[in-house]
């Protein structure tokens, strides 16, 4: 069996609670009808990988939305209903966090932007009194600050090789299949946590 001694977590629908529905519903009620097709769990189209990736700024994504999708309220309507799929942070997914910090060596890997990290560390300092993720993994990674994003594998790449991390001794897990796929692609054991679930119920399967 193998001896695992890294976990990479997902942040969005792993530890903090997200609802992806709510935004593409918020977006239907500013008129634009076929926003899921855009974006959604699985797909999106390249406006959102460019933000995701940090190749575009906040100014550069909003005024891009206006265009693809011909909205004309004002951008904070849009900041709004992009945001609306951000929910909590439940307590005890923080301190299982660190209660696997002490015996692994863990990490943060998200697909994320600089809008939605102001909205979900400010949920984080409000109801837990964290200023940010640091605290509960020895590294964080978001897309938009490494120019890489899932399902490409040479996000998981850079993440191994900056740490000096051995594939087969690392666990990731992810509520997105395509990134599951993405990450064994690699030789890491990969997990897909299915909705609802909890990844302590999950990892605990594995590492007991």
């Amino acid at each position: 069996m193998a001896s695992y001694k890294n976990i990479i977590f997902d942040l969005g629908g792993v530890v903090l609670n997200l609802d992806i529905p709510r935004t593409i519903k918020a977006f239907e009620n500013l008129g634009v009808t076929d926003f899921g097709e855009s974006y959604n769990q699985l797909a999106q189209t390249p406006l959102f990988d460019q933000f995701d990736k940090g190749l575009i700024d906040e100014e550069d994504f909003f005024a891009g939305l206006k265009t693809e999708f011909a909205l004309s309220q004002p951008t904070e309507e849009l900041v709004q209903a992009w945001n609306a799929m951000l929910l909590d942070f439940p307590g005890h997914r923080l301190q299982q966090l660190l209660a696997y910090k002490q015996h692994y060596r863990t990490f943060l890997l998200s697909n994320t932007n600089e809008t939605h990290i102001k909205v979900f560390e400010k949920t984080l300092a409000d109801a837990h009194g964290a200023e940010n993720l640091a605290d509960f993994f020895h590294q964080v990674y978001y897309s938009c600050r490494i120019n890489r994003r899932k399902p490409d594998t040479e996000i998981f790449e850079f993440v191994l090789a900056e740490n000096g991390l051995t594939a087969e001794e690392t666990i990731f897990i992810d509520d997105t299949i395509i990134h599951v796929q993405a990450a064994k692609k690699v030789g890491i054991h990969a997990l897909h946590l299915a909705k609802g679930a909890e990844f302590k119920d999950l990892l605990d399967s594995v590492l007991s």
